[in-house]
């Protein structure tokens, strides 16, 4: 073989080897990978307790190889490719080194080491000082070239506080809590826990937290850190927040309530709380309406109702904290300055007292602080119309002895100021000012309030008043009140005077009609009727006094019904009260025994019969007698009247028949004498009836004569005139006419000469009658006239002017009257004619 082909194949036998060599020494570590190295020979050995390798050391090396083209030596290094470490958004990453120091005692969490490049460094980090064991520092979100051979990741989420919700948090590692105290105090610079180092290193102590986590999202290391989550507190509208720290300062004794610290932010700073002396146990200060974001392990929140007065209430308040009440008072004195007692800090700074409370609620809404005060509702004091209202205070300065009603004062507000009560020195016990209708907003605990009627003075009335409140009438107006009154003696007492305004005492001005609202405890009113007083004794229902029972001389008991009719004058009436007390007292004590004593002595010097004929008499001697007694009294007797007098059955039946029998006698006599007057009416009376036969009859007689005495007139008549006949034919005529004027003229003769005898027969009357008699026997047989009338009325005058006045009627259209006298002759017409005999 040519020795250069030798040379050639020589030359690529020797570059083989190193082109194999230079191919094992290339490391190529992808974009998104690191490669851990392990050195195997040719180097130092670990330190003992290594467990990682630095620089020239033989192991796993803590250094990596990042991304690109890499040369290492063959058989003196192994690369082994890894991904690197990727935290997403969401997530931390939680580390824990295989190597380094070891963490000092007691604590639990490695130091943190500088320089170390977020882990990425593990040279750095074990040169540095880095610990062995969990780490403090977490990996945010991102992606790392982290030597998993040196650490261990463990990735987490992210802590997340949504809306409203509070982070409590407890630390696994620090200082020690102080001996007596809860929870650790707060460390600045930890960045809501997320930086862990800070925390350590700024003396975060092990255990609960005093600070809590608002809101949002936090990469806090979960193995230092444990996060508990809870609701934030929430005051709704209508209700408070009562408040009791389990940490703090210890409440002074005597105290039952924390003292109020500033800097708080409603108990939302509970670091701030206990820095500025916040004490353990119930807070004073109460939460409104609405969000907060409250350690809920350092405060216990409790929802309460506001406190709601509604219309026509009142509250009244006990408080649970503050100074003793003074001894010999019943309510706490007023403060100023608590605002309805809504700030219970002002309350007690400013000395409010311990107990029941002065001061009152008005209607309305309050936040109270309901574990400090105790409030409690009552109706608020009503008084009706035509009602006054009577008050009673329950504390105040002792009232005076022998006093009855307590010394008015005044700007207590009608009583609703109870503190402006006491200030002005208002007196314990009844008081003299009174309520008037309304609604009164009145401590019960203080005043007690008791509805009475107003006095009412009618029209016709006057009211007395009786007076317990005043100065004492002197002496001098005793003597001068005592002349001036009837009977009225100084040992019978003060209030038995009537003494001017403004004494203790009957008022000699008395009230007139209307409506007053008096204090019956100080003021009494004597209601009197100045108009007529009517007082009865009789047995009617109803009536005050049954009739009196009196005994007359002759021994017989007497019933005497009486009315008494009295007045009293209006300025008269306080002395009538100063006499008597009152118009019943007036007539139950003093008529009555008057009136039936009077009439008893009457009765007793009287007969019964004289006493009941007298009555007049003794109706003016009781009425003398009861004006006389009455004027004692200032009373005016108007009138005394006996209305009846009963006599006993026996004496009033022999009395009636007594008078009976006198009166039948001369009843009888009466009867006599009327009896002999009626039989002579009678007689007259038969007469009249047959008055109207005994005229026809005679009538009928006359009118038969006059009868005859025509006919023979006629007949004569006729026989001259036939004895004119024979005269010649010519003269007949004349004859015929003078004949027949000589018959009517003999007939008119014979006519009145038989009228003449018939009315000096009968009378022109009688005529009359029988011209209407044949009229009427013409109607009937004409059927003009009913034989039985319908309605037959008679009255006084002859007996033709009523058959006239009938045929009137009956024959409307006949004129009777001149009918009736031309039937008669000319000569009844005649005055003179009808005079003659």
């Amino acid at each position: 073989m040519p020795l250069d082909l030798i040379v050639t194949y020589g030359w690529y036998l020797s570059i083989i080897p190193v082109a194999i060599l230079l191919w094992a020494s290339v490391v190529v570590v992808g974009g998104n990978e690191i490669a851990l190295i392990e050195r195997r020979w040719f180097g130092k050995k670990m330190p003992q307790g290594r467990v990682v390798a630095l620089g020239n050391e033989v192991g796993i090396q803590a250094r990596t190889l990042g991304p690109g083209l890499h040369f290492l030596i063959p058989f003196i290094y192994k690369a082994t490719k890894s991904f690197f470490t990727e935290i997403l958004d969401n997530e931390i990453g939680m580390i824990e080194s295989v190597d380094g120091q070891s963490i000092p005692a007691g604590r639990i969490f490695a130091s943190v080491a500088a320089d170390h490049n977020s882990f990425q460094d593990g040279e750095a980090f074990i040169r540095n000082g880095g610990q062995k064991g969990p780490q403090i520092e977490v990996l945010a979100p991102g992606k790392y070239r982290i030597n998993p051979y040196l650490f261990k990741i463990t990735k987490g989420t992210v802590t997340e506080i949504k809306d409203f919700e509070i982070g409590m948090v407890e630390s696994v590692d620090g200082e020690a809590i102080p001996e007596g105290k809860i929870f650790a105090q707060a460390v600045s610079g930890h960045s809501s826990f997320q930086n862990g180092d800070a925390f350590i290193k700024n003396g975060g102590q092990k255990g609960p937290q005093i600070e809590i986590i608002p809101p949002g999202s936090y990469r806090i290391n979960p193995y230092l850190f444990k996060v508990t989550k809870s609701s934030a507190t929430q005051i709704k509208e209508g209700e408070i927040g009562l408040v009791e720290s389990s940490d703090g300062a210890a409440i002074p004794a005597g105290r039952i309530f924390a003292q109020v610290v500033g800097g708080h932010n409603s108990f939302q700073d509970g670091e701030a709380f206990i820095l500025n002396g916040g004490q353990k146990g119930p807070q004073i200060e109460i939460l409104p309406p609405g969000m907060y974001r409250i350690h809920p392990n350092l405060f216990k929140i409790t929802s309460a109702k506001a406190v709601v007065i509604g219309k026509g209430e009142v509250g009244t308040v006990t408080a649970q904290d503050g100074a003793p009440i003074q001894m010999g008072r019943l309510l706490a004195q007023s403060v100023a300055g608590h605002s309805n007692y809504e700030n219970g800090d002002a309350f007690l700074k400013n000395g409010g007292q311990k107990g029941p409370q002065i001061d009152v609620l008005l209607p309305g809404t309050y936040r109270i602080n309901l574990n400090l005060f105790v409030v409690q509702v009552a109706p608020a004091v009503v008084i009706e119309a035509n009602k006054v209202g009577l008050v009673t205070a329950l504390d105040g300065v002792p009232l005076p002895e022998r006093e009855y009603v307590a010394c008015p004062i005044t700007g207590h507000n009608d009583y609703q100021d109870g503190s402006a009560f006491l200030t002005r020195q208002g007196q314990r016990g009844p008081q003299l000012d009174v309520l008037r209708p309304g609604t009164y907003y009145i401590n019960p605990s203080m005043f007690s309030v008791a509805q009475d009627d107003v006095a009412v003075i009618e029209r016709g009335q006057v009211g007395v008043i009786v007076s317990n409140v005043g100065e004492d009438p002197t002496d001098e107006m005793k003597h001068r009140i005592g002349s001036s009154q009837v009977d009225a003696l100084a040992e019978e007492g003060k209030e038995r005077y009537v003494v001017p305004k403004g004494f203790r005492g009957i008022q000699e001005e008395v009230a007139g009609p209307g409506r007053y609202y008096l204090n019956r405890r100080a003021f009494m009113a004597y209601i009197i009727d100045t108009t007529n007083i009517t007082i009865d004794w009789d047995d009617q229902e109803g009536t005050r006094f049954d009739q009196l029972m009196v005994i007359s001389k002759d021994g017989f008991p007497i019933q005497v019904s009486v009315k008494v009719v009295i007045r009293v004058r209006p300025d008269q009436a306080p002395y009538m009260v100063a006499k008597v007390g009152s118009i019943d007292n007036l007539i139950q004590h003093v008529i009555h025994p008057m009136i039936d004593s009077s009439f008893r002595n009457q009765a007793s010097t009287a007969s019964a019969m004289n006493f009941l004929q007298s009555r007049s008499e003794e109706q003016l001697k009781a009425e003398n007698r009861a004006r006389t007694d009455l004027e004692r009294y200032h009373v005016e007797c108007v009138s005394v009247l006996i209305c009846q007098i009963r006599l006993p059955e026996d004496l009033m039946q022999t009395q009636t028949k007594r008078i009976i029998a006198e009166q039948q006698q001369e009843m009888y006599k009466m009867e006599q004498r009327s009896q002999a007057e009626r039989t002579e009416m009678e007689k007259m009376r038969a007469t009249a009836d047959q008055q109207p036969t005994l005229v026809a009859s005679e009538i009928a007689v006359q009118v038969a004569a006059q009868k005859k005495t025509e006919m023979i007139t006629l007949a004569e008549g006729a026989a001259e005139a036939k004895a004119l006949e024979g005269t010649g034919e010519g003269k007949r005529l004349t004859a015929i006419g003078d004949g027949e004027a000589s018959k009517i003229a003999a007939i008119g003769e014979a006519t009145a000469q038989a009228y003449n005898k018939q009315q000096q027969a009968i009378g022109e009357e009688a005529i009359k009658q029988i011209k209407i008699v044949e009229l009427i026997a013409s109607a009937i047989e004409a059927g003009h006239i009913k034989i039985v009338p319908d309605v037959l009325v008679t009255g006084g005058g002859h007996a033709a002017d009523g058959l006239m006045g009938m045929l009137t009627k009956l024959l409307p259209d006949v004129d009777l009257s001149a009918l009736t006298k031309s039937a008669l002759p000319l000569s009844l017409g005649s005055a003179a004619d009808r005079t003659k005999p």
